[in-house]
């Protein structure tokens, strides 16, 4: 049901994206499922280059999140078979690599959380962060990590 509505939305949950270094993508403990940082990456490749505010607009800072909250129920499903076990989404920080002077973070975050809830409904909603910093790996403009409470 939730991959169906993923599709009616006009998205896809890509390929579980191969971590890039020495850590796993996700982690449950008890009923709580933690994601390592996720980046916008689709079949091995960056999709976005460069930091929000400079290279990056901040609509494309939004296209980019989505993606990496795509990435992030991709792990998740790797861990739990069935997008569907999951009963609440719990938490978002949101890392932004930012230009100097730009504080518009909470809007490019609002890309993933906007598509959260527009999948899970109230279940989506949930508490966040929303961090400027001055780079992030392969010069990836955001970087997402969730914590998805499941069946």
């Amino acid at each position: 049901m939730i991959e169906e509505r993923i599709k009616q939305l006009g998205y896809v949950i890509p390929e579980t994206p191969a971590p890039l270094a020495a850590y796993i993508p996700c982690i449950r403990e008890g009923n709580l499922v933690f994601t390592a940082g996720q980046l916008p990456i689709v079949d091995g490749k960056l999709q976005y280059s460069g930091k929000v505010g400079a290279e990056i607009s901040t609509e494309t800072g939004m296209k980019a999140a989505e993606l990496c909250l795509l990435n992030c129920l991709s792990v998740i499903k790797s861990l739990i078979d069935n997008l569907d076990n999951i009963e609440k989404i719990i938490k978002l920080t949101v890392f932004v690599n930012s230009a100097d002077y730009f504080t518009a973070q909470p809007k490019v975050a609002n890309g993933a959380s906007e598509l959260l809830v527009n999948i899970f409904g109230e279940a989506g909603k949930h508490v966040r962060s929303a961090v400027g910093v001055s780079e992030l790996p392969l010069n990836a403009p955001i970087e997402i990590e969730m914590i998805a409470k499941v069946k």
